[in-house]
């Protein structure tokens, strides 16, 4: 039997990766939906584009990009090294690809290049790494960055009234484009859980994976889920994303 999963944010955490494709027991016959942000965080960022590379030819992978993504393909083409994104997860990148030859540089530059901005299923799923503004869905998004970075839609999500009626006309009318919604990009820790989070008909996957939370993967048919240890067990001599000179309220 097949099924697809969806997973968050990975940041670098190939261990916790590979710790959650073993728990969900995942077969060649699963479709895997990678909600972006692969890099940044710890040690393993070129590591886990290549691993996922290797995975994507044995079975059906569907790769979202994630801001993070954005900044690394950036600095893949031009060099492009700025401060936020350095301070953001960027460095430990850039050391992770010390020993990498030009080929495989291409090889990887071209699999961030290849990635969705969003994908829609069979069923009138959504799947994009953070959001979008426009009420006409994000086939109409004047800014294609706000597939990457929009909060809104999470925050809409999360403060919206529980006894709100779809059928009412305040009912938001992004949330009514699809069936359901899956996202990234905001911890599901700024909320203080640490397990996918359902708001609405939004689910947020990432569950902290850069910083002190675990890596999440959903079946999103049943919707069990796994998770990884804390990466701060998996990797117990780095920091991942919890540098002091980058404030919670500030990391993006």
């Amino acid at each position: 039997m097949s099924r697809t999963l969806v997973i968050g944010d990975i940041h670098g955490g190939l261990r916790a990766l590979k710790q959650i494709l073993e728990r969900a027991e995942v077969t060649q016959n699963d479709t895997l939906i990678f909600l972006g942000d692969y890099v940044d965080g710890w040690s393993e960022s070129s590591q886990t584009i290549q691993f996922l590379i290797e995975l994507s030819e044995n079975q059906e992978c569907i790769f979202i990009k994630g801001n993070h993504d954005a900044w690394t393909e950036d600095w893949l083409s031009f060099g492009n090294e700025p401060d936020v994104w350095l301070f953001n997860g960027g460095k430990s990148t850039v050391e992770s690809y010390a020993d990498y030859s030009l080929d495989q540089l291409e090889t990887h530059l071209e699999f961030f290049q290849r990635m969705k901005n969003y994908h829609v299923d069979d069923e009138n799923r959504l799947f994009i790494h953070a959001g979008y503004s426009s009420m006409h869905g994000p086939e109409k998004e004047v800014y294609s960055s706000n597939y990457r970075w929009d909060r809104t839609l999470w925050e809409t999500a999360v403060a919206m009234d529980k006894r709100l009626e779809k059928t009412s006309e305040l009912y938001p009318k992004r949330l009514l484009l699809y069936n359901e919604i899956f996202i990234g990009h905001t911890p599901t820790l700024y909320i203080g859980i640490g397990t996918p989070v359902h708001k609405a008909n939004v689910w947020n996957m990432d569950t902290g994976a850069a910083f002190t939370g675990t890596l999440s993967i959903m079946d999103i048919d049943t919707k069990e889920y796994w998770q990884s240890d804390l990466l701060t067990s998996l990797y117990p001599d780095e920091n991942g994303r919890n540098n002091d000179h980058v404030r919670p309220k500030n990391r993006i």
